[in-house]
């Protein structure tokens, strides 16, 4: 790729009057000599994916987790949702209900787009899918914003983390968070500037957040996480659609997940030995796991 970071990413957008998904479509044909059209088709069969896990995370008793520790959220928010006005309100509401049908549906064994991991598939798919049935755009439209999101998953993976044993759960939801927000901007209409600003708006506010399973599984409190992380990906896009900047360049913020990661005890790197894992309930649940085994 051409860029390392995120201020190359947004200048060579700016000097070849480029969106951040015509950039990584280019870049991506570039280094792997497959036609753009391919590389488009692929990414769209993904998206079908996704969108296919948020409906059979809906379905009645259709994303039960094996373990039965989780299940049936989603379809309790949506219901929600259509029940009346949620305090979120109607969208949001959706994006929510989304992600996390998409997340049990990664607990119970089905198939899932890992975004930019497992752990994290549901943020994505949450907003995007709730967007494209909000204001009615082509599958060919939303695709864009899975390259554009792809873009800014690229430099976050080389320049920090995108797995939580490496640098806890900050790494995984908050750069889903960030590469959703970037892309919503895009879809929106805003420039790459924008995005990139809406990356750090994002990946501050997640800054420190551990991973800690419960009984080393991704369903308790992963799972929630990315219903709220589909919330905070549509809020930190609209603050940077308004023109709010992250006054720490957000290739900063990157370095500092980076850092934060490093320093994080093991016991918060996905171990499940400390945070939520380690409560009273989390070790009683573990055990009961167990037992059942």
């Amino acid at each position: 790729m051409r860029f390392r970071t995120l201020k190359e990413l947004e200048s060579i957008c700016q000097a070849e009057s480029l969106t951040i998904a015509e950039l990584m479509i280019a870049e991506q044909a570039r280094e792997t000599d497959e036609s753009e059209a391919d590389i488009i088709a692929k990414m769209s069969s993904y998206y079908q994916v996704m969108k296919e896990a948020v409906s059979k995370g809906l379905e009645p008793g259709g994303a039960q987790s094996r373990s039965g520790l989780t299940g049936g959220d989603g379809l309790r928010m949506n219901e929600h949702v259509l029940a009346g006005e949620p305090l979120v309100g109607e969208w949001a509401g959706k994006a929510l209900a989304y992600a996390l049908s998409v997340s049990e549906v990664n607990a119970s064994m089905g198939r899932i787009v890992a975004t930019p991991t497992a752990g994290s598939c549901g943020i994505l798919p949450g907003v995007l899918v709730s967007s494209q049935e909000r204001f009615g755009w082509s599958d060919e439209k939303v695709v864009l914003g899975l390259f554009a999101a792809g873009a800014i998953g690229y430099v976050i993976a080389n320049n920090s983390f995108i797995s939580g044993a490496e640098g806890g759960c900050q790494a995984e939801v908050g750069s889903a968070i960030g590469m959703a927000a970037g892309a919503m901007v895009e879809l929106r209409g805003g420039s790459p500037a924008q995005a990139v600003h809406a990356v750090g708006i994002a990946l501050k506010n997640t800054l420190g957040l551990i991973c800690d399973p419960v009984a080393g599984l991704v369903e308790i409190p992963c799972i929630i996480r990315n219903g709220l992380g589909a919330v905070n990906a549509l809020a930190a896009a609209d603050m940077a659609l308004a023109g709010v900047r992250s006054i720490i360049p957000s290739d900063e913020v990157i370095g500092v997940m980076h850092e934060v990661g490093t320093k994080m005890p093991v016991e918060h790197r996905e171990t499940a030995l400390g945070g939520l894992a380690a409560t009273p309930t989390g070790r009683k649940l573990t055990e009961q796991l167990k037992a059942k085994k």
